[in-house]
């Protein structure tokens, strides 16, 4: 299976598509009668002034999902790609993303984590054009305002600004105008959201939206222990590829140097954020799903051992399909 998808063949689309299902064919087996999607934050409900959280059959609401998942899967493998930050063409960060996106059940529903993420996939798509960008202040200016954009859909992707201002600093030397005009950028959309809480009479209320940010990181999360066996091989893998980068390290170029550090930056933060939901949701570490891709296909791609690296995935993989069969 890996090395099928090692190599930079557009027949890998059409395996691409026939895996997504398969991922995804156990719990469309035995589906809930209804499904909820939230598709914007509370504070932002006035931009949607419609009831939509069950505009979508459940059976309907994991397809379309599924269909926002292998688009997703097929624009990140063009962006890494197109930054050769794995060395060389391959389609495994599109195989490695649909792998991750199945990973647990709440993954496979509309979300807002997998609405964000096509917003997380085009900041990237921004942030790694820093490096050889002469002026970057339209592109930090817009990535400012893609990240109010995601908090406006999920607020926990606030945190995803810090990442702008990491990106700064390992691509660019400091130009306070850069980091200046970013803030300005993410302004900008919650200026237009204020206008509309003050045409509404809802002015006073539209500082509460911060609220959040004061909580306190929680001590302990609940998580089902099925879920612990699942992220056993995740967590393997992980380990093994930051081995792998470890020893390969010095050996790239600079630019994927600092790219795997703000990467790696970015999976942190998306991992850590959970904690500013009122309720946690399982469904919030999808947003790991977009950094932890390019490591899993960076370790798949250069692993030698061939039968370790297929028995691993291949155990990710049927794990995953079991766990839908049997957690209902």
């Amino acid at each position: 299976m890996i090395n099928l998808f090692r190599n930079y063949n557009p027949l890998n689309i059409l395996w691409l598509a026939i895996l997504l299902f398969v991922l995804r064919v156990g719990y469309m087996a035995q589906v809930p009668e209804k499904v909820e999607f939230i598709f914007v934050e509370p504070f932002a409900r006035l931009l949607v002034p419609v009831k939509y959280e069950y505009a979508f059959s459940p059976l309907l609401n994991v397809i379309i999902a599924g269909g926002l998942v292998f688009a997703q899967a097929l624009l990140l493998n063009s962006l890494i790609n197109h930054h050769n930050l794995l060395g060389k063409p391959t389609f495994l960060p599109a195989l490695m993303y649909i792998t991750l996106s199945g990973l647990f059940t709440p993954f496979l529903t509309l979300s807002a984590p997998l609405i964000c993420n096509f917003l997380l996939i085009w900041m990237l798509f921004k942030l790694f054009n820093l490096y050889k960008g002469e002026d970057v202040k339209s592109a930090t200016y817009d990535v400012g305002m893609i990240v109010a954009v995601g908090s406006l859909v999920y607020f926990p992707f606030i945190y995803l600004f810090l990442a702008i201002w990491v990106a700064l600093i390992v691509y660019r030397p400091f130009n306070w105008r850069e980091w200046v005009i970013s803030i300005l950028g993410y302004v900008t959309v919650f200026f237009f959201l204020a206008v509309i809480y003050f045409l509404n009479d809802m002015l006073p209320r539209f500082t509460h939206i911060w609220l959040p940010l004061g909580k306190k990181f929680p001590d302990h999360i609940s998580i089902n222990s099925y879920n612990y066996l699942l992220l056993a091989p995740v967590i393997l893998i992980l380990v093994l590829c930051f081995f792998k980068l470890q020893q390969n390290f010095f050996k790239s170029y600079v630019q994927i140097r600092k790219t795997f550090q703000l990467l790696f930056f970015i999976f942190l933060t998306t991992a850590l954020s959970f904690y500013l939901n009122s309720e946690f949701r399982l469904s919030h570490f999808l947003l790991c799903a977009v950094p932890a891709t390019v490591f899993f296909a960076y370790y798949f791609l250069y692993a030698t051992k061939r039968w370790f690296y297929e028995i691993l995935y291949l155990l990710l993989f049927i794990s995953i399909i079991y766990f839908q069969f049997n957690k209902f």
